[in-house]
């Protein structure tokens, strides 16, 4: 399992605004949203809660990998992709819910684990 690097790491600490996750369909056709509602699980995954999805649910049930693109507060952008998870119960689910806003529902939490790392163009992963 991939770990994020440690220059990631801080400059998720420092991201500017939503992310944007990114899935595709069983046909390949794209599909990006914005997500606000996100969190480091641990080094090697990222939680994404599912509070509004719809297409981007149906891809990841379907087995799309997807991928997360965020900018920091110096407009340094930064790629993970990788696979992702749909979890409805579970520790990572109650660890979701524990910080996502009770405002929203928090169906499931969607769980990208890393397997690549770009700065820009640069891989780094």
């Amino acid at each position: 399992m991939a770990s994020l690097p440690e220059s990631v790491r801080q400059a998720w600490e420092h991201r500017n605004g939503p992310v944007i996750l990114a899935t595709a369909d069983t046909e390949s056709m794209p599909n990006a949203i914005y997500a606000t509602c996100v969190a480091l699980h641990d080094e090697c995954t990222l939680v994404i809660a599912d509070n509004y999805f719809d297409k981007t649910k149906r891809n990841i049930l379907a087995g799309s990998r997807g991928s997360v693109l965020f900018i920091t507060d110096t407009n340094d952008a930064f790629q993970i992709k990788g696979t992702i998870a749909y979890h409805t119960d579970g520790p990572i689910f109650d660890h979701m819910k524990t910080w996502n806003p009770t405002k929203h529902p928090g169906h499931a939490a969607a769980v990208l684990t890393v397997e690549e790392v770009y700065s820009g163009a640069e891989k780094l992963l």
